[in-house]
């Protein structure tokens, strides 16, 4: 991590958002800190970055997300971009009613139970991409781990409970990567036009398989939504039942991707800590929510105020947005004493990575399990497994991570 900088609010959120700030932002997070647990950066904009405030921003009900309303006000040709459109149609960025109605219809399909019974198929889907490394490493041949492993597994988890046909699955992470530009929010409007076009391809391909679904249902996410959308009482709209697919696609394997990606790269760093998830079934847990708090896949998320609030002891007046910055409180001192320190015996980490309340992502205990069990399972399988080159990175903000991570099997 880069040396502790001083910087003031607006200073230090410039810099967050130009491309070397983006590369290394955890110094910037704590210049912001050194001005308080939340800070004014300017009129109509504060963020917060200790835990303790981000964790009471993302459960108080009166900090709203960035709906249709809010961007109305603020962004009135937004409309005009597909990839927003779509997602402010998902669970993602609506508020209550319809927030707390989307929500009930999709929580059945992530219960404890779900996620335990798909265990067994994690395994056997990490295995066969663990046979599929060893073949093309074979003789010391560099192996894209982003690639090859990172990407396939959670794809092939969220495309198998969705009901996505595995030959439509090679084309997602290119449609993926694109649209989810759009969550970096609309100070990122130069990506708009791909992820706009993306956004276009993803709704067309989940408006012909329901179609299919409802002329012949099955064992999966995609027909229980159908069914939910077509007869329950509270029901998805057609737009609605699309962008929360959609959602469900890039939010299901994008944040475990990149999840998966810092775990091994923390793993090359840490060599004692990878001989212990080789050796100790239990280490995994600790691990996987250390990788979490230390290097989150998600790092922002926002809030506008639609009332005076109190957060830390700050108030935050109507209509201001908030960006509640999580990396920056999973790094908090004074939540986690030496917070720049990988460390997987911490106790009570509880990172805020998946968010909290209402917002709390559906998806976080498949995207644990699947990390727990393939981590391990990955050094196992090559316990002399290095680094085959830099690795290279995405340019993001809010969702970063590798966009490339060669490796050596053997």
């Amino acid at each position: 991590m880069s040396e502790p900088v001083t910087m003031q609010p607006r200073e230090a959120m410039a810099a967050l958002v130009a491309p070397e700030g983006r590369r290394d932002p955890y110094a910037l997070y704590d210049a912001l800190r050194a001005h308080g647990d939340v800070v004014p950066v300017k009129p109509g904009l504060m963020v917060a970055v200790g835990y303790a405030a981000c964790s009471r921003a993302l459960r108080e009900p009166r900090l709203l997300v960035q709906d249709a309303h809010s961007h109305d006000r603020l962004y009135p040709d937004w409309r005009s971009h597909s990839s927003l459109r779509g997602f402010t149609e998902s669970v993602l960025y609506t508020n209550p009613p319809d927030h707390s109605r989307m929500r009930r219809l999709m929580s059945a399909g992530f219960t404890p139970r779900r996620v335990a019974a798909l265990e067994p198929a994690i395994v056997r889907m990490t295995d066969r991409l663990l046979d599929r490394m060893a073949e093309l490493g074979t003789g010391g041949t560099p192996v894209d781990f982003m690639a090859e492993f990172a990407y396939r597994l959670p794809v092939a988890v969220i495309g198998a409970m969705l009901g996505v046909p595995d030959d439509d699955q090679i084309w997602f992470r290119d449609a993926v990567e694109d649209v989810t530009v759009a969550l970096e929010g609309i100070s990122r409007s130069s990506g708009l036009t791909a992820a706009d076009r993306a956004m276009d391809e993803l709704a067309a391909y989940f408006a012909a398989l329901i179609e299919q679904r409802r002329a012949h249902p099955a064992d999966d996410l995609i027909s229980a939504l159908v069914e939910a959308h077509d007869t329950d009482g509270e029901r998805f709209t057609e737009d609605e039942l699309i962008g929360n697919l959609v959602l469900l696609l890039a939010a299901g394997f994008d944040t475990t991707t990149h999840l998966l990606g810092h775990g091994l790269s923390l793993a090359f760093e840490h060599p004692r800590f990878a001989l212990r998830l080789r050796t100790e079934p239990g280490f995994a847990a600790g691990y996987v929510e250390e990788t979490l708090r230390y290097a989150p896949p998600v790092h922002a998320t926002s809030r506008f105020a639609g009332a005076d609030v109190d957060v830390a002891g700050t108030t935050v007046p109507e209509g201001t947005k908030l960006l509640v910055l999580l990396a920056a409180g999973n790094r908090d001192p004074e939540r986690f004493p030496l917070p720049h320190r990988f460390d997987p015996e911490r106790l009570d980490v509880q990172p805020l990575s998946f968010g909290a309340g209402a917002h709390f992502c559906l998806g976080a205990p498949l995207a644990r399990v699947e990390a727990r069990i393939a981590l391990p399972r990955l050094l196992d399988r090559f316990p002399d497994l290095v680094p085959a080159g830099a690795p290279t990175h995405r340019d993001r903000l809010v969702v970063p991570g590798h966009e490339r991570l060669p490796v050596a099997v053997a």
